[in-house]
């Protein structure tokens, strides 16, 4: 019966996708997201939507999928009616499809609204009519938008429950799309608020933590140097030192130190990725459990709800879905490959607090069981982890960021924040550069990280308004290295301001740009994506755009059986499944091809190390840049 309601779920998701009214556009060389979203008349955000890989890039002749926007008639307002003309802000509003709305820029918006230039509060009234009056032409009614995430500042009075309440959302999913109020709640600060979510553990954006740091202690050991420690703990020295003060004065033996629980062990470098297609045996037949959460009781329990209007609000579902159908494509490549694998999916599930997951290992044996795979929320993995753990069965989490318990059997496939974060670092100290950081004041995790972790990055002052002054990088520049200038903000004019002083600088200077995290103004009209090219914008990513002939036989293989491309979550899970199953296949125990083996599949790198605090992370991680010629390159 539980196959037959996956089945069931699965024909009515294909048919409801394809029941969406979207066209086909191919993407030509030279094309942007900005410019074929003013061709079709819809937002970036619109695209981004149907196409959720895109926001990595696009290449010329890839297809994307375009909703077909609602024309509404342009209805003349006379410049007698403008005198008064205002809009009301409502949830889902942005300065962008605000100004889009009307016809008219983001900067002029907030010329004639200079409040709104770092907040959109709700309930604002934006002035529009001494734009539309001089600029005396018809515009459009302003259509309804799809809601977006938007901010809001935390004022006296206000409460997470009170904050909540008035968005529609709980206040555990507050907390997870803000997971620096855990503790507190402080005055100012810009709480980031999306409606559209339900704590999955997946779509959270890349925020950093502003949470106190979980060390733990280290006995120094005879022969130990301070070069040995770092490497040892993959920190450089000024961050060791800052968090050991009396290291200055040597290492001695017997000392106890401070170190970062969530990190991980350093690595011998390997030579090269392993292609563990090429070492496939035949021995026993080994066994991948996998716990995906189709939640399927609820569904057959739900006499009101179709499964087709279950599909079209349910994202946890469609997100499992979308992983099902890719790691079912790594099952069906398991097979043309002659793999001896077993494989055995069992619904979990699952809610935030709760799994069935642990009823399943309670009552089955998997005394045959060789790794597994899920459930999804980190609470519920570690739950089985803990079950497993001694039977020593490698539990590989999917998809969930959190850093929680560790347990030696646990495998956490996706890189936390905490060290996509960090490789950027590395790699621009493996390439010796000058590293400058513009850091917003509001920024107050990403400034608090590099204080405590990147002592070495001078940060350059900004004026009282938090605005970022002309030419105040140039005196941090140094001339026989390549600067680095670290950029947080969301503030188009600090953007505008800190990326004009880099170009200007780029004569005389070896000058990159780069971000920590996805940053939604970078998307907007208003920031050139030329500009972003010149100063080849280099960001950490734990996925990559792959264009090699294989990427290109798996994307249009699963079309043929999906009759749609594939999403990030559908990649992510033929990614991992299949990577789990050349594991298994190897003239060797899992564990050990986890500890030593590094690959990488369609979009994924899996690059596993053992973390202090016990288990193991995936230090997987891309560096990449915007080319002139327009791509997105991986650094090298």
């Amino acid at each position: 019966m539980f196959k037959r309601v996956i089945y069931l779920v699965v024909l009515v998701f294909t048919t409801a996708v394809f029941g969406q009214n979207y066209a086909k556009h191919t993407v030509a060389k030279g094309e942007t997201i900005q410019s074929i979203a003013q061709k079709y008349k819809v937002t970036p955000y619109d695209i981004y939507k149907l196409n959720p890989d895109s926001k990595n890039g696009i290449q010329p002749s890839s297809v994307l999928l375009i909703p077909k926007s609602v024309q509404v008639a342009p209805k003349p307002i006379s410049v007698a009616s403008t005198k008064e003309k205002t809009h009301e802000v409502v949830v889902g509003d942005t300065k962008y499809s605000i100004a889009k709305s009307y016809g008219i820029s983001v900067s002029d918006l907030e010329k004639l609204n200079p409040d709104i230039k770092d907040n959109l509060p709700l309930g604002f009234k934006v002035k529009l009519s001494s734009v539309i009056q001089s600029q005396q032409q018809s515009v459009s009614k302003p259509k309804p938008v799809v809601a977006t995430p938007f901010n809001h500042e935390v004022v006296a009075g206000d409460t997470k429950y009170s904050i909540a309440k008035k968005y529609g959302i709980s206040v555990e999913d507050l907390e997870k799309q803000n997971p620096e109020i855990k503790d507190n709640l402080p005055l100012g600060f810009q709480l980031k608020i999306d409606t559209r979510t339900t704590s999955i553990p997946v779509t959270e954006d890349l925020k950093p933590h502003a949470k106190a740091i979980n060390l733990l202690e280290y006995t120094v050991k005879s022969g130990e140097t301070l070069f040995s420690l770092t490497h040892l703990f993959n920190l450089s020295e000024a961050s060791l030192i800052g968090l050991n003060p009396t290291l200055k004065d040597g290492v001695k033996e017997g000392m106890v130190l401070k170190v970062p629980a969530n990190l991980s062990f350093a690595k011998e470098t390997k030579n090269s990725l392993r292609d563990l297609s090429k070492t496939i045996t035949a021995q026993k037949k080994k066994q991948l459990v996998m716990f995906l959460p189709f939640n399927a009781s609820k569904i057959q329990n739900d006499s009101v709800t179709s499964v087709s209007e279950r599909l079209k609000k349910d994202k946890f579902l469609n997100m499992t879905l979308d992983f099902y159908s890719g790691a079912l494509m790594a099952i069906d490549s398991a097979k043309v490959l002659g793999m001896n694998v077993d494989i055995k999916i069992f619904d979990s599930e699952e809610t935030k607090n709760t799994t069935t997951a642990l009823s399943v290992i309670s009552s089955a044996s998997f005394a045959e069981t060789d790794a597994v795979i899920g459930p999804f929320y980190q609470v519920n993995v570690e739950r089985v982890a803990a079950a497993l753990e001694s039977q020593n069965i490698p539990v590989i989490s999917p998809l969930s960021k959190d850093d929680g318990k560790s347990y030696k059997n646990l495998y956490q496939s996706t890189p936390q924040n905490d060290d996509i974060r960090k490789a950027m670092f590395d790699y621009m100290h493996s390439k010796n550069g000058n590293i400058i950081g513009v850091i917003d004041p509001k920024k107050l995790a990403v400034k608090q990280y590099i204080q405590d972790f990147q002592k070495d990055v001078k940060i350059v002052g900004l004026s009282d308004k938090g605005g970022f002054v002309a030419d105040s990088i140039k005196k941090y520049l140094v001339k026989d290295k390549l600067n680095y200038v670290v950029l947080v903000s969301e503030k188009t004019g600090t953007i505008f301001t800190a990326t004009n002083a880099m170009i200007s600088a780029m004569k005389d200077y070896q000058v990159q740009l780069v971000i920590l995290e996805p940053n939604e103004t970078l998307d907007f009209e208003e920031i050139d994506l030329k500009r972003l090219t010149k100063l080849k914008m280099a960001y950490p990513s734990a996925s990559k755009d792959n264009d090699t002939e294989e990427a290109q036989q798996f994307e249009m293989a699963y079309k043929k059986k999906n009759r749609i491309f594939p999403n990030q979550y559908a990649v992510r899970g033929f990614d991992l499944t299949f990577d789990t199953l050349l594991r298994l296949s190897q003239d060797k125990p899992l564990q050990e091809s986890l500890d030593n083996d590094a690959t990488e599949q369609v979009e994924s790198k899996f690059d596993y190390a053992k973390k202090l605090s016990g288990g193991y992370a995936n230090n997987g991680i891309y560096i990449l840049y915007y080319d002139e010629d327009l791509t997105i390159k991986q650094a090298e």
